[in-house]
């Protein structure tokens, strides 16, 4: 088990006692080619031990792996070359080039680098060709990296809506999301404004989704966007109306989803699950209660597709928000990063 241990790659966590960075702690639990080796966060609790410094919000305890390390600051240099970012943006502007100058493989889930233009928006299965921006970045030379996953809403999108862009040209999209509490991470908002409510507005977030999605699809999608935070813990749902530029029926588009797999050229990465889109064929379905552990949270469940006039299409997309769309799609994009070094 030690020879096992050692022979995986050292990892750091940086944002480690926020909930992204919580969930990031989780998968690495057990991973099969990388291990937990640094954990780091603001310099309040730095020099604790992670398992008594966490407000640790995932059930049970804290892996062991992880309890035992000293909590970090971010702004100490890692010793690690793997560094998995769950940082706020303000942080993350500064802080993740300086990371990736220094050599550093840096994956991150912050939103401030997504749409810079050498820097992979990255969800292998759709779009792993981008993976190749890392050779434009200022420090490729000295080996460092920086690829970014996308928003939580567009994680899901993006799978959802690439075999159907693929098939049948997609004009416009109108997105109507209702996004679960923990999106806002773990100081979000307050249990007296969303118990039993619908808040129709979540700051900053309607103006991600069309960039980030169209750099994605190396589309130019029409996208209109409303966005409600609703009182679902995990699991986010956007209900979907397209415009196609061909005919395109539902039962077309179940099976272009149905079918849609990964590349060929994509490497297997042990955090990506073989079909990364399902199917419901049930009225009622997908519902986040229900879906969002579809391959452990990393693939994106469909249903309700079906004719909407005056549109060509609706359906209804479900995702987990914190495996999918942010810490799970992370680790994959670092996974991906790592492999594409080997091969290259």
């Amino acid at each position: 088990m030690t020879r096992r241990l050692d022979e995986r790659l050292p990892v750091a966590v940086l944002g480690a006692t926020g909930i992204v960075g919580q969930r990031l702690i989780r998968m690495l639990d057990g991973h099969p080619s990388l291990r937990l080796a640094s954990v780091a966060a603001s310099e309040r609790r730095a020099g604790e031990r992670y398992g008594n410094a966490v407000r640790w919000s995932l059930g049970g305890d804290p892996p062991p792996e992880a309890a035992g390390l000293p909590l970090r600051v971010v702004t100490d240099p890692p010793e690690c070359r793997i560094v998995l970012s769950a940082l706020p943006s303000g942080v993350a502007r500064e802080l993740e080039p300086a990371l990736a100058e220094a050599g550093h493989i840096v994956s991150t889930n912050a939103s401030v680098h997504r749409l810079r233009a050498d820097v992979p928006l990255l969800v292998p299965e759709v779009n792993p060709q981008a993976l190749a921006l890392t050779a434009e970045q200022p420090w490729s030379e000295g080996g460092g990296r920086l690829v970014a996953n996308p928003n939580c809403v567009v994680a899901g999108l993006a799978l959802a809506l690439a075999p159907l862009h693929d098939a049948f040209g997609i004009e416009a999209a109108t997105v109507v999301t209702l996004q679960a509490v923990t999106g806002g991470g773990l100081t979000g908002v307050g249990s007296v404004q969303i118990g039993g409510n619908a808040i129709p507005w979540i700051p900053g977030e309607e103006e991600k989704i069309e960039p980030e999605l169209n750099k994605i699809l190396g589309s130019e999608i029409a996208v209109a966007v409303s966005v409600n935070r609703v009182a679902v813990l995990d699991g986010h749902t956007a209900n979907v109306f397209l415009k196609f530029a061909s005919p395109a029926s539902p039962g077309a588009a179940a099976r272009a989803l149905a079918e849609f797999r990964a590349p060929p050229s994509l490497p297997a990465l042990p955090s990506l699950p073989e079909r990364p889109l399902i199917v419901r064929s049930e009225p009622d379905r997908p519902q986040p209660r229900l879906d969002i552990g579809a391959a452990g949270g990393m693939a994106a469940s469909v249903g309700r597709i079906r004719a909407a006039p005056p549109h060509d299409l609706a359906m209804t997309v479900v995702a987990h928000n914190g495996v999918r769309g942010a810490a799970g799609a992370c680790l994959a994009n670092a996974e991906f990063c790592l492999a594409g070094c080997a091969r290259g």
